[in-house]
C-alpha cells in the first residue's frame, strides 16, 4: 500500500509540474520593444497582418504589412473610422516608425495595445 501511495504523489507531484510547466510556455511572451528612439513612446502592434498606411486612411496606399511588432510613435490623430467586427470601432491613427529616422506609416489605434487613444503619444 506505502509504494501505491508513493507512486500515486509521485505521479501527482510529475503531473503538477507538468502541468505548471505546460502553463507558463503556453502563455505569449511579449515581443521587447525595438530600442529605436528612445525620446518616442514604444507602441506595440498587437494583431497579425496589420496595414501600416501612408495616410490615416485606409484608402491611403499601403507600405507595410506587420504583424506582432515594436515600433517608435511619433504622434496620433483623428482620421478615418475603422470598423473591425473582431475588435471595434476607433477613429483614432499612430504615426509610427519602424526605427529612428524610417519613414512613418499610420496604424489605426484598434490595433495598438493601449485603448481607443494610446497614453504617452502626443497629438499631431
Amino acid at each position: 500500500m506505502k509504494r501505491l501511495i508513493s507512486r500515486s504523489a509521485l505521479g501527482l507531484a510529475v503531473a503538477a509540474l507538468a502541468v505548471g510547466g505546460l502553463a507558463t510556455t503556453a502563455r505569449a511572451t511579449p515581443a521587447t520593444a525595438n530600442g529605436g528612439d528612445p525620446t518616442l513612446t514604444d507602441v506595440y502592434i498587437w494583431a497579425t497582418d496589420v496595414n501600416l498606411r501612408q495616410q490615416p486612411t485606409t484608402d491611403s496606399p499601403r507600405l507595410a504589412v506587420r504583424s506582432q511588432w515594436w515600433a517608435d510613435a511619433v504622434c496620433q490623430k483623428q482620421g478615418q473610422t475603422v470598423h473591425d467586427p473582431a475588435v471595434g470601432t476607433n477613429n483614432w491613427w499612430t504615426a509610427v516608425m519602424e526605427f529612428s529616422g524610417s519613414d512613418i506609416a499610420w496604424v489605426n489605434n484598434l490595433y495598438i495595445r493601449g485603448g481607443e487613444k494610446i497614453a504617452g503619444v502626443p497629438d499631431c
